[in-house]
């Protein structure tokens, strides 16, 4: 009776058949996570060697697009500081953009206005408010935007990189890149948070959140302090401390425009990053601040938005469903 209590087994013999079954389902798994391991080992290294042998290959192709590009403007360095920090990034807003407000003024294609966050707002988009959201952007980006690119050009000249004909490695671009979004984060974080400061806010910043359903081009709908302060240094900041080069900037300059673009957008579209989080600022004005969330925890200013549908719906949408339908807003009771 005393052996039974102590060990939950009626017999000695039962409790050694049991240590054996653990024992050997041990050694099974053990085996089993060793085959696996060295499965994964073995198909890890193909993968990299295949991606390497890719990347040697794509490597070449756009070493030699550079050179043909160098050559055919002769080296002409503002010329092709413009091209590669101006006009190329202006024409990746103004495409993607376009295609967002061709939605936002007609309703269709279905297959993007199925996807709007905030229902029964901008449906369609009151033309006026458009047309005038249109013109501030290309007053900033005219006339704010590309005069801050001569002092950019100076200092680029300074570090003399920007121009090289030997084009960063891949691994190196990633390493910029990790550390232009660092700089971004931490610039736009405290610089959004200093306009919404009362009296700034009254002055500055309340024109952009005219938009409280805001819609693409709206990401550089701002007071010309506002888009020197928060929306062009964050992002020249990075490339101009690591001393980049041309073609590393032209890419995140562009990558920037797109990514503010989705996260003003007001659709949640499939297989494209969340713009829950800034959406939300714009509808609570005093949540949400940054571009990562990272610091938005570190200073609790995005406890409210953790708590709401809107924080289960941010995420990258991997199916068709849209999230409003898959995660609905809780229904208001009626009294």
């Amino acid at each position: 009776f005393q052996m039974r209590k102590d060990s939950g087994y009626s017999t000695m013999a039962e409790q050694q058949n049991q240590e054996e079954k653990l024992r050997h389902a041990l050694k099974l798994t053990g085996r089993v996570l060793a085959t696996v391991l060295l499965i994964v080992t073995a198909l890890a290294n193909s993968v990299s060697w295949y991606a390497q042998s890719i990347w040697d290959i794509l490597g070449h192709f756009w070493q030699t697009r550079w050179l043909e590009f160098y050559y055919l403007f002769e080296g002409d360095e503002w010329t092709i500081f413009l091209l590669g920090a101006a006009l190329v990034p202006a024409l990746a807003f103004w495409c993607f953009n376009g295609i967002l407000m061709v939605a936002d003024v007609t309703g269709k294609p279905a297959f993007i206005t199925r996807y709007r966050i905030q229902l029964g707002k901008n449906d369609p988009v009151d033309a006026k408010k458009l047309r005038k959201a249109i013109y501030v952007a290309l007053f900033n980006q005219f006339f704010i935007s590309l005069p801050m690119l001569v002092p950019m050009f100076s200092i680029m000249k300074w570090w003399g990189n920007t121009f090289s004909k030997e084009l960063p490695t891949f691994h190196w671009f990633l390493v910029e890149l990790s550390i232009f979004t660092i700089i971004e984060e931490i610039l736009f974080y405290y610089t959004h948070r200093l306009v919404h400061l009362p009296l700034l806010y009254k002055h500055i910043h309340k024109k952009h959140h005219e938009w409280t359903a805001p819609i693409g081009v709206v990401s550089i709908y701002a007071h010309p302090v506002e888009h020197i302060l928060s929306n062009t240094l964050p992002v020249m900041t990075g490339p101009m401390t690591m001393g980049s080069h041309i073609v590393s900037i032209m890419v995140w300059f562009s990558l920037a425009l797109i990514t503010t673009s989705i996260s003003h957008c007001g659709y949640h579209l499939p297989f494209l990053p969340s713009p829950e989080f800034h959406d939300f600022h714009h509808l609570k004005f005093n949540q949400c601040y940054g571009v990562l969330g990272v610091l938005d925890y570190l200073h609790g200013t995005d406890t409210v938005f953790r708590q709401t549908k809107a924080y289960k719906r941010h995420r990258v949408l991997l199916s068709l469903t849209p999230l409003s339908e898959s995660i609905p807003e809780t229904p208001k009771r009626t009294e």
